[in-house]
Formats: structure tokens, C-alpha cells, sequence
């Protein structure tokens, strides 16, 4: 299963390069909103919340979109995706993004685009 996963031995300082990264890939601009990956403060700590492929989005995906590929990544059909944004409702990390100025929802397919982006090399896929 390819995954995005974080270090658990490095800190993140929230310098959003992988939301920028992200949301630039997916829309073209940096705006936090729109990204798959989001930083955020728990118990202290600064920590990116990453997408663990854990497919509650697909399950509650009435139009059949969101289905998981040979590598356990879930990926979004834009085809048959309706816009209805359940899949963001039901996402437990709030990284699923249905942007109000887009007709699909967007996901993590575990690209490594933030991985690349991270100064402190906080971020990496791997295959499990």
C-alpha cells in the first residue's frame, strides 16, 4: 500500500510549503483551503494532517467516484464525481477538499509533491 506518512522524529515549523505545494498542484494557487495536507496544533505540537487511505470517503460516495487502485491509494473519477462533498464531510483528518469554485472534490494520491516541498523532510510515501 503506497501511503503519505509523517516522521515521527522530525518537527514540522508550519512554513505551509507542502499546502502550498499541494494546492498549487491541484488549482493552480496557494490557498490553505484547497489543500490535501493541513497543518495543524495538537496537544502543543505543530503536525501535518495527511490522508492515512483509510476510505471512509469512498464509502460514503454515492455516485461510485472514489475507489482504491492497486497500490491502496483512493482516487477520485471526476468523471462520476457529482460535487455533493459528503466525501468532505465524512473525511476524518479534514484533508478531503471540495472547493466551492470547483465541480469535484480533490484528495492526497500519495504524489509526494509536499514531500518534495518540505524543507525539514517531515514528509514521505512509502509503500507498506
Amino acid at each position: 500500500m503506497k501511503k503519505l506518512t509523517v516522521k515521527k522524529d522530525v518537527s514540522c515549523m508550519a512554513c505551509l510549503a507542502c499546502v502550498q505545494a499541494c494546492s498549487e498542484a491541484f488549482y493552480k494557487v496557494m490557498d490553505p483551503a484547497k489543500s490535501c495536507i493541513q497543518i495543524v496544533e495538537k496537544d502543543g505540537k505543530v503536525k501535518p494532517n495527511v490522508c492515512v487511505q483509510c476510505g471512509k470517503c469512498a464509502k460514503s460516495c454515492e455516485a461510485g467516484a472514489i475507489t482504491q487502485n492497486a497500490k491502496g491509494v483512493y482516487t477520485i473519477n471526476k468523471k462520476l464525481c457529482t460535487g455533493c462533498g459528503k466525501c468532505a464531510e465524512v473525511c476524518p483528518f479534514g484533508v478531503l477538499v471540495k472547493a466551492e469554485d470547483s465541480p469535484v472534490s480533490s484528495k492526497c494520491i500519495a504524489c509526494g509533491i509536499c514531500a518534495k516541498a518540505c524543507p525539514m523532510e517531515l514528509l514521505e510515501v512509502v509503500e507498506k
